[in-house]
């Protein structure tokens, strides 16, 4: 019967979430049963689900639950002219040479946020880095794909703001720094990919309180989609359902409580959310 109802909701939530937690409602032989967004897609059995119309056609909300995805896999050094920017750093101990394979670590889900959330900035911190990024969410199970083949194997595409306290360490930065409660907004929604048809030449523009402070390129990864999921899934399976970022780009923007971060991946459309102070959220 679970297995059913989830088969069901997954077709029926065709439509971005509208408001801080939505119950759908579904009909099947056993009447009206409430089945969450999370119930639908955060478990999928073989494959993830992703908003197939044009975005125009959807309506407009002011807040959104985070879309809901499985793991969620970030990417350090991806960016050439971010790994570049470092210099002679990357040559120093421990690691002695720039990095030859995806070097990643992992939000847990009490980083998730969706769009028009308010993100509090810890006390201990004045500022908070906001990597905008691309993210990539796998449609089913993904073990040693080749990278001709990557492609097939993408449900759709959302966007990230991967919020991190700011640290010095550019290989392993601490958990305390990047995995703070809402430190990953997400969405407004998962695009189907064959809406996005050349992932690797997207531009990504950041408006901090309505002033551009970056614009970058997914031209200028080290690593495309295609590569990164076919390295990445060369040691680790990816398994539906799953978010893999596809990485930062350079001169990562601060952002303080009180302002508003905007994020525009086209086609995709904009994730917006505040940062607020400690407590006040």
């Amino acid at each position: 019967m679970r297995t059913i109802l989830a088969e069901l909701a997954a077709i029926a939530l065709t439509r971005p979430p509208a408001g801080d937690y939505i119950t759908h409602m579904l009909v099947n032989c056993a009447g009206r049963l409430p089945v969450t967004i999370d119930d639908a897609l955060a478990r999928p059995a073989d494959r993830a689900q992703a908003e197939d119309r044009p975005p125009a056609s959807w309506p407009a909300a002011q807040r959104f639950a985070p879309p809901a995805v499985g793991t969620a896999y970030g990417t350090l050094l991806n960016h050439r002219d971010a790994l570049a920017a470092l210099g002679d750093a990357v040559h120093q101990p421990p690691y002695k040479a720039p990095p030859k394979a995806p070097v990643l670590y992992i939000k847990p889900r009490p980083c998730l946020a969706g769009h028009g959330a308010a993100v509090e900035v810890p006390a201990d911190a004045e500022a908070l880095e906001v990597g905008a990024q691309l993210g990539i969410v796998i449609g089913r199970e993904a073990c040693r794909v080749r990278e001709a083949e990557a492609l097939a194997f993408v449900a759709g595409y959302t966007i990230c703001s991967d919020l991190s306290v700011p640290h010095p360490s550019f290989y392993r930065p601490s958990l305390r720094f990047k995995a703070r409660d809402g430190f990953l907004p997400l969405g407004p929604w998962v695009l189907a990919a064959r809406h996005v048809p050349q992932p690797d030449a997207l531009e990504v523009v950041v408006q901090i309180d309505g002033r551009e402070a970056q614009r970058y390129s997914t031209a200028g990864m080290q690593r495309g989609v295609a590569r990164l999921i076919a390295d990445v899934s060369a040691f680790m399976t990816l398994a539906p359902g799953d978010l893999l970022m596809l990485g930062a780009g350079p001169a990562v923007p601060l952002a303080r409580a009180g302002q508003t971060v905007r994020i525009t991946i086209e086609p995709i459309g904009t994730l917006e959310h505040r940062l607020v102070a400690e407590g006040a959220a």
